[in-house]
């Protein structure tokens, strides 16, 4: 008797791990080969922030930069694998659709009184029951609960692209900035060397006698003034640098091994448009991930309606056992059945009137934020083409003013030359020079980060 129970158990072991399947011992790691995830695809990520219009700049660093931040950042990593949860809860939803095959195994060791009608009923008992359900969806609740799933998909995606457009924007602007510092760096050393010589000249006049203390101390108070602005200016570019190397995904320690163009090379070479079509507007990422959130709140109100329906079920069963007097496993001792059920709730407390309400409300929130967000669009584009227009005009008078400024200091230096003017003029006038240098650094830099801020408003179709 316990060798022919073992052997049972043992053949009731077997079929259990049948009835799980292979995909529960995937949970375990058994077929990790066959449930691990697809890497993320780079290529397409590329084509979200249209790489060819960044080669208006004809800049290889900046191009890098924007490559190593797409593949590497972690943020818009992170979005891309929330598309992929959306994607197989696709799949997951559309298997409610599907029937359902189980196979289970059980086994009872009892003990019965003999006689008395218990004589054919054996004490270990083995029942294995091969059951499959089907819920008819007949009204198609199921199918519109799978569309919902869909448009959540897509809104996730059209969400994923707006988080790299950004993230390509932001790596831009920390760029720009960084060779921004570079060159008012450099014109801050000359403006502190200048600073440096007109102290050390006031010094010799005061030993003269020629100046008071007070003027001394003016001139050493103005040459700590322009230390701290050179000072202010490398922090500035160190945490640029550091906030880049967050962006790309990289170390903060690698930052000295950073590459970038010079100032004067950093332009634009295409010719930004003045005015854009309605269509580019209202195909931005954030527009369409609005408007499939819309579609969504729109089904959900048709799944909310469906639930007041009858649920019909269908359910199928074939077992085998050996309770009988025949053998397990012989057509005598199996049993079969067909059920078929259909049910409607009559009361449940007015939920479901409840849950429609709110997927009404859902829908007009949805609604609004949809009218919203076109309105929003609309103004970040015009925003983005005014801004453009007149920085390109300030960033034009500035380069006037230094041409004017440098002909000045041209002709003070003839002057100095003939004797006409004294060293501090001459160095008062390059100063100045330097600071309408400083000055179209920052015009120029603005310009070309407007260009960014239209680039982004429409969602890379430039």
């Amino acid at each position: 008797m316990a060798k022919k129970a073992l052997t049972s158990l043992f053949i009731l072991a077997i079929l259990f791990i049948f009835a799980i399947g292979e995909k529960s011992f995937a949970a375990l790691g058994f077929f990790a080969r066959k449930t691990a995830l697809a890497p993320i695809n780079v290529k397409e990520k590329m084509d979200y922030v249209n790489l060819c219009w960044w080669n208006n700049f004809s800049d290889p660093y900046l191009v890098e930069y924007i490559v190593r931040a797409v593949e590497c950042n972690h943020d818009t990593r992170e979005a891309s694998w929330k598309v992929e949860e959306y994607r197989q809860f696709v799949k997951y939803q559309f298997g409610q659709e599907l029937p359902s095959l189980a196979l289970s195994g059980y086994y009872a060791g009892a003990k019965f009184p003999d006689g008395g009608g218990f004589a054919n009923i054996k004490n270990n008992i083995f029942v294995v029951p091969l059951k499959a359900s089907y819920e008819a969806d007949v009204f198609l609740k199921n199918r519109d609960k799978t569309k919902s799933s869909k448009k959540t998909y897509e809104a996730s995606k059209f969400e994923e692209q707006s988080s790299y457009i950004s993230l390509v924007t932001d790596v831009a602007t920390v760029y720009f900035n960084i060779v921004k510092f570079d060159r008012q760096i450099c014109l801050q050393q000359q403006a502190v060397a200048i600073e440096k010589e007109k102290l050390r000249r006031e010094q010799l006049r005061f030993n003269s006698g020629v100046v008071s203390a007070t003027d001394l101390n003016n001139s050493k108070k103005e040459y700590e003034t322009s230390k701290n602005a050179l000072g202010d200016f490398i922090k500035s570019r160190e945490k640029s640098l550091n906030q880049l190397a967050v962006l790309i995904g990289d170390s903060p320690c690698n930052t000295c091994e950073y590459k970038r163009i010079s100032f004067d090379k950093l332009d634009y070479r295409a010719t930004m448009p003045c005015e854009i079509s309605s269509d580019v507007v209202f195909s931005r990422p954030d527009i369409l991930a609005a408007e499939s959130k819309l579609q969504k709140a729109n089904i959900d109100i048709r799944v909310a309606r469906k639930e007041f329906l009858p649920k019909i079920n269908l359910t199928g069963l074939y077992s085998l056992s050996n309770i009988g007097v025949d053998p397990f496993g012989t057509w005598q001792s199996t049993f079969a059945a067909i059920i078929a059920e259909a049910t409607v709730d009559l009361f449940k407390g007015g939920m479901k009137i409840a849950n429609l309400k709110i997927n009404k409300s859902r829908y007009e929130q949805m609604f609004e934020a949809y009218r919203q967000s076109d309105l929003i669009a609309l103004k970040e584009v015009n925003d983005s083409l005014i801004i453009v227009k007149q920085d390109t005009i300030i960033d034009a008078n500035t380069i006037k003013k230094l041409t004017i400024q440098t002909d000045n200091y041209k002709r003070s230096r003839e002057r100095y030359e003939n004797g006409v003017i004294s060293c501090p003029q001459l160095l008062t006038e390059k100063q100045a020079v330097i600071d309408a240098q400083q000055n179209h650094v920052n015009t120029k830099i603005n310009r070309l980060i407007d260009y960014l801020t239209l680039y982004k408003s429409v969602g890379g179709k430039l």
